[in-house]
């Protein structure tokens, strides 16, 4: 009987061992560390991987994250210099680099941070004025990411942004700032109006201006053709006037051609000469001068025309 408790001890003991010895082995996850103490006193900072824990004398004090951390710190009431009231949250971006100054540095790391952000951003609040506030986030943010960098360091944490989520002014300062780019905005509707206004009235008269010089150019070239026409009608009746001029003067230079060809006596040169003077009597002249030699010849000529009347009458 006392050999069977003694193998049920045995085996416990072995079993409570192995137990111990299994879970003192740990495993570090990436982008952690662990922070170990050995018998109440810091001892070492373990990385990722395996590590064995000494049973009863080691022990993990705080399991610490690598990673960038965000916290999102709710509203808090900060003065600016002209004494406006409002409320700003803000959005804190870190990271821890020393795990043992995270764990031994101060007592409630992210409250320590967070009363820190508040106090960094009343302090650079009440020396802007409220326009300044509200337009000037980013030098906030960098004013505030170098002094909370600053002051956390000797806690192991790395500050790499602030921002400012909000800005919420008093009721009365949102509604005149409402009013005031409501303002704005109607300016810039009637800057807008007035500058299509302008734009279309200038078109208008561009429009105006190209159909006046379409009118003028078209008015110009009917005027050239119309000019063009008249001249090459001129150029026509002077080629024809020149052309029958051309043709008299051919007939007469063939007609006294053939009239040389045919020698003409004496009596027909006066014949047609008399001819000549009877063409030129049915004209408007009003006084002849018929040479001698011709009038001799009408006289003859007027003898023989009643002789040639008589000698009808006689046969009649």
């Amino acid at each position: 009987m006392g050999t069977i408790i003694m193998r049920t001890v045995l085996v416990i003991l072995v079993l409570f061992i192995l137990a111990v010895l299994v879970s003192s082995i740990k495993f570090v996850q990436q982008s952690q560390a662990y922070v170990i103490t050995r018998l109440g006193v810091f001892h070492t900072v373990w990385g990722e991987g395996p590590h064995f824990l000494v049973p009863f004398f080691e022990k993990v004090a705080k399991k610490v994250s690598l990673k960038e951390q965000v916290v999102d710190f709710p509203p808090q009431p900060v003065i600016t210099k002209d004494n406006v009231t409002m409320q700003i949250d803000t959005v804190l971006y870190f990271y821890i680099t020393d795990p043992k100054l995270y764990t031994y540095g101060v007592e409630h790391p992210m409250s320590a941070i967070e009363n820190l952000t508040a106090t960094t951003l009343r302090n650079i609040i009440g020396e802007l004025e409220l326009d300044q506030t509200l337009t000037s986030r980013d030098v906030i943010n960098s004013q505030m990411r170098s002094l909370l960098d600053e002051a956390t360091d000797p806690w192991g944490i790395k500050v790499n942004r602030v921002e400012l989520k909000n800005i919420i002014p008093p009721r009365d300062i949102q509604e005149s700032m409402e009013k005031q780019m409501r303002a704005e905005r109607e300016r810039r509707e009637a800057i807008l109006q007035a500058q299509g206004a302008k734009e279309s009235q200038i078109l208008v008269a561009e429009g105006e201006k190209q159909s006046a010089i379409l009118k003028a150019e078209a008015a110009k070239e009917a005027a050239i053709k119309r000019a063009e026409g008249e001249k090459q009608a001129r150029i026509l009746a002077a080629q024809a006037e020149a052309e029958a001029i051309l043709q008299v003067q051919q007939a007469t230079a063939q007609a006294l051609k053939l009239l040389n060809e045919a020698a003409p006596t004496d009596q027909v040169v006066k014949l047609k000469a008399l001819e000549a003077f009877g063409k030129a009597a049915d004209g408007q002249a009003t006084k002849l001068i018929i040479p001698s030699e011709i009038q001799g010849l009408a006289g003859l000529a007027a003898s023989a025309g009643e002789i040639f009347k008589s000698e009808d009458k006689g046969k009649k």
